[in-house]
């Protein structure tokens, strides 16, 4: 059976993410719908394990976590690069490909050095927004954005592996673009696309 739609939401949301600049971004994309939002990491709520084998499932996983343990809506991100030549590697274990203290700067190191000198660089990051209320009622939405990996990393702002992925059709970096630009094309951007979509559709 189809879980109830979450919208419309009234009030506040919670983002179930102790990563900041995940939640900075989300809260950016968030603004057009004029929705306090408050992180995981403020409201001093766990991170659960992630052991869905999708970003959907973990997207999923993580909203129920933490509307369950706020007792508000929540909105969960679950998003990472997949890489073609490495059999869409890191995917869902991107963060985890950072190590215990998110160093992403050893995460595209380790990309890279697992890339060697392969001809091809083609990747995509691939983003799964889940919303889920106290209640039961939950929706995913996926976006995706494609391109390919340059080294050495180029750009500081963004964040994760933004530094070493050049989107289709352009030529800085996601680390190297302001983040307008980046949110009129990135993953994230095009699932929130879909969710403000329905949210005010139910409105």
């Amino acid at each position: 059976m189809t879980p109830p739609s979450p919208f419309p939401i009234a009030g506040g949301i919670v983002i179930a993410s102790h990563n900041a600049g995940k939640v900075r971004e989300i809260g950016e994309l968030l603004a057009p719908v004029g929705v306090t939002a408050v992180s995981a990491a403020d409201l001093g709520l766990p991170e659960p394990e992630e052991t869905e084998d999708s970003f959907a499932g973990n997207a999923l996983l993580k909203a129920r976590a933490a509307a369950a343990a706020s007792g508000r809506p929540a909105l969960a991100d679950d998003s990472g690069l997949t890489v073609r030549a490495l059999d869409g590697e890191p995917g869902i274990h991107s963060a985890r490909w950072a190590g215990p203290e998110r160093d992403f700067a050893l995460a595209m190191e380790r990309v890279n050095r697992a890339l060697g000198d392969a001809a091809d660089r083609r990747a995509a990051f691939v983003c799964a927004l889940a919303v889920a209320r106290p209640d039961g009622a939950e929706a995913v939405f996926e976006g995706t954005v494609s391109g390919h990996l340059t080294w050495p990393p180029r750009g500081d702002r963004g964040f994760g592996y933004d530094p070493i992925f050049v989107p289709d059709g352009h030529a800085p970096t996601f680390g190297e673009m302001a983040p307008d630009a980046k949110h009129a094309m990135s993953h994230r951007a095009n699932a929130f696309a879909k969710l403000l979509s329905a949210w005010r559709a139910a409105e």
